[in-house]
Formats: structure tokens, sequence, C-alpha cells
């Protein structure tokens, strides 16, 4: 990465990390990144998707599942075994001034796996509903973007890592929206 980057990288850190650190953050960002706060979600999710879609929910869900499951399994079994990225709470810089929110993680930073999976459900099904709700763009967005923000703030990712695992999964949930729409030309 160009030095140029990795400096602006390690100071939007510091700026998510430090500067806009405080007690309500400090208590809600590590719920928000944990998958478990998010189960009523995706409970409701498969719900309505099956009551209101019927069978073409069932190919809903499921294609929602591998874009999920393949954006986890390149981001986290492939690409960051490529890069080779250390957390910030490894980083030679970083680590003496991160604040550590939650255990530091096993693994690499680059690309957050979080950003990428979320990012390509949110993205799969902002695809799939855009012309039937408008406000899907907002919430979709917003829900994937809080998890990542709230990578950063816990002090486990980068910037860097959250926003190119967003750009890869807006990517995977693209190509799964493409694949539901060949599936099922009609929705």
């Amino acid at each position: 990465m160009p030095d140029y980057l990795l400096q602006l990288d390690r100071h939007l850190f510091y700026f998510i990390n430090h500067d806009l650190a405080n007690p309500f953050f400090d208590w809600v960002m590590p719920w928000l990144r944990n998958p478990k706060f998010w189960i009523p979600l995706y409970l409701f999710i498969i719900g309505f998707c099956i009551y209101k879609f019927k069978k073409q929910g069932l190919i809903i869900i499921l294609l929602l599942a591998l874009s999920a499951g393949l954006a986890d399994f390149t981001s986290a079994s492939i690409i960051k075994q490529l890069v080779k990225r250390d957390r910030p709470c490894r980083d030679v810089v970083v680590s003496k001034t991160d604040i550590v929110r939650v255990a530091c993680g096993t693994g690499y930073s680059f690309p957050s796996t979080h950003a990428t999976d979320h990012f390509a459900m949110a993205f799969f099904l902002i695809m799939l509903f855009q012309k039937k709700w408008r406000w899907i763009w907002l919430w979709g967005i917003l829900w994937a973007g809080t998890i990542s923000f709230a990578q950063v703030y816990v002090g486990v990712h980068f910037p860097i890592d959250v926003f190119c695992g967003a750009i890869y999964g807006m990517f995977v949930g693209w190509m799964f929206s493409i694949l539901f729409k060949k599936i099922l030309p009609g929705f």
C-alpha cells in the first residue's frame, strides 16, 4: 500500500477510534458488530420473504445465504491470506495508541469480513427490492454501514479494510441479484 494511503488510513482510524469516543458508542458499538445482535433482523428477513413470496422467498433466502457465504469464504480464506495485513491492535504504529474495545481477533485485517458479508446481503436485498420499496437503499446501507463503522470504532479494522470489504461485498450481492433475476426473470 502506498505510504500516503497508509498514513491516511491510520489517521482516519485514529479519528474514529479516539476522537469519536464517547460512553454511548463504547456501550453500543461492541453490540452492533456482534452477529448474534442481528439474529432478530435475520429471522425477520427469512420470515418476511417466506410469508410474502412463498417459493420465491425460499430462493431469495437461499441466494441471500449463498451471497453471504461466498463473501465470507473468499474474504476470510482467500483475500486475507493473500494480503496478510495486520489488525490495528497488531500494527507496529497503531497498536501503541489503539483503544481496543473488544478482543483483537484472530487472523488478518484486510478486508473486513463483517463488512463484506453484510454489504453482500444488504446489496443483494437492495437490488431485489429497490423497485418495490425505495427506502431499502437507506436501510440496507445504514445496516451494513453501521456494522462496518463499529469494526473500526472498536479497534479491530482499519477504515480501508471496511471500505474495500464493503465494495467487494456489494459486488458479490450484485452478482447474486443477477443470478436471482436469471432464475426468476419476472420477479
